[in-house]
């Protein structure tokens, strides 16, 4: 039996690291809001993806089944001016970027959710909802339009911590006259000349961004469940104003726990293209064309997770290349643990416990502890030191066994899922190289030599030392040679 999980996340909502389990035993629900599709995935987009793939993988791994939803926001404003930029449709800049998040999580390795909704197909339940508010008197009708009236809601600002004043003040308040306090927030906008519009008892229009996730969540998790995730830039006003119209229209408690993740800047400077820092997950896989796909989505993966998910995270070039490095001594270990028939056959199945048995390793106390990556990472690593240390002197089977659970935590991160000889060990900087070919050849003759002599160690060595110098390697019946991938 392995040990029971003992999971602390630090909630939003009680501004506290908590103990949390899910409401029905061995399972969870996680709601996630995802992207407006009018443009390519962002290195922001990433990272929740990513951060929120992985809290998957590990409550997965721990025996608790997850229902995952992550939403598509296909009807908006920036949607809607898209359309007119390009003089085409909304559904088709809708369209073409649904198809491109979704080739970008495919590359990243990110697994689908459970379902990933789209706005559009819940127009209905919307539409409900919205009825349910005004006829519990939270919400009112201005011509056409529909408001939520905020002072109906007596706990709004229980999520930022914000008192009405200074969201006021400090907030991105849409100015109307028509509304009763410059708070409420739209819940149905009348529809425009040239936009989207379905039919609703006030009259054509199209709903507002907050009643979309709020109608997407309660339809695929009911109305009350476990986990709500999102971007630090989310909690107001559009959490908050989820909680608000949920909560008013069901009188019971929306989310149990809120999961919120930082930024992403870059060399300090928050993204923006304005700045001209923007960079899309497109853009990172171009310029890093000379190494596979999936060699460079197991360095932004690792990369992204290098930090912990509550953090602001810096991107660089020298971060990547930090990244790849670490990697490379994972790979160069599962080359010789290969070479050595210890590397066990991993199945595609999802990753399961590490351990198996006895006290929580050091990867599952620092998962548990509010998905702490950074040190799940660092228990990678000195276990991967200790395998190494370890492979002359130590039994097949324990090797074979510390080997298994290092992949099996691996692939909680979403790592090692590259076979070991097309793992390209190539600096990161395209072209560096520190041997001439002569010497790549000296290095193989003396390698093969060590391998019929069973110098192992010399063995191993020479091929860090021409990994190190981006230089693959094979070994084959008839010897070691060079591979140029």
């Amino acid at each position: 039996m392995s040990h029971p999980i003992a999971l602390k996340i630090t909630n939003t909502l009680t501004g506290k690291k908590e103990p949390w389990s899910p409401r029905v035993a061995g399972q969870a629900s996680l709601y996630v809001c995802g992207v407006t599709v009018y443009d390519d995935c962002h290195l922001g987009h990433a990272r929740s993806a990513v951060i929120f793939d992985v809290i998957r993988n590990y409550l997965t791994s721990r025996g608790i089944r997850v229902r995952y939803v992550k939403n598509f926001t296909d009807v908006d404003d920036k949607i809607i001016r898209r359309a007119q930029q390009e003089s085409v449709d909304w559904k088709i800049i809708a369209e073409r970027y649904i198809a491109s998040y979704e080739a970008d999580m495919a590359r990243l390795g990110v697994r689908p959710p459970t379902v990933a909704p789209r706005a559009t197909d819940h127009i209905g339940d919307m539409l409900r909802l919205v009825g349910t508010l005004i006829e519990k008197g939270t919400a009112y009708v201005v011509d056409g339009d529909v408001y939520f009236e905020v002072a109906r809601f007596a706990p709004y600002g229980k999520l930022s911590k914000r008192k009405h004043d200074e969201m006021t003040a400090g907030a991105r308040v849409e100015i109307d006259a028509r509304k009763r306090n410059p708070l409420d927030f739209a819940l149905w906008k009348a529809s425009k000349p040239g936009e989207p519009a379905w039919e609703s008892p006030w009259g054509p229009g199209r709903p507002g961004w907050h009643i979309e996730c709020s109608a997407m969540a309660m339809r695929h998790l009911g109305e009350t469940f476990d986990l709500h995730g999102g971007g630090a830039d989310l909690i107001f006003p559009h959490h908050e104003n989820e909680i608000a119209q949920s909560e008013a229209a069901t009188g019971v408690t929306f989310v149990s726990c809120w999961i919120h993740h930082g930024f992403v800047t870059v060399d300090a400077e928050k993204m923006s293209k304005s700045l001209g820092n923007f960079f899309t997950l497109r853009e990172i896989f171009e310029k890093s064309s000379h190494f596979s796909q999936e060699v460079v989505a197991e360095v932004v993966r690792f990369y992204l997770l290098s930090t912990h998910y509550r953090s602001g995270l810096d991107f660089s070039d020298q971060s990547l290349k930090q990244a790849k490095s670490s990697l490379d001594a994972f790979y160069t270990l599962f080359v010789i643990l290969s070479e050595r028939g210890l590397l066990p056959e991993m199945d595609a199945a999802a990753p399961q416990g590490p351990t198996g048995a006895g006290d929580a390793h050091p990867f599952d106390a620092a998962m548990e502890d509010d998905f702490n990556t950074p040190r799940a990472i660092a228990a990678l690593q000195t276990l991967r030191a200790e395998i190494n240390g370890r492979i002359a002197r130590e039994s097949p089977d324990a090797i074979r066994r510390d080997a298994r659970a290092l992949r099996e935590m691996g692939r909680v991160l979403g790592l090692f899922h590259v076979a070991p000889t097309r793992w390209s060990h190539q600096p990161w900087e395209r072209g560096v190289g520190t041997l001439s070919d002569a010497e790549i050849e000296a290095a193989i003759t003396a390698r093969n030599a060590a391998r019929r002599n069973a110098q192992w160690a010399e063995a191993d060595a020479i091929r860090l030392r021409l990994a190190k110098a981006g230089v693959n390697i094979e070994d084959r019946p008839d010897g070691t040679t060079r591979v140029k991938r």
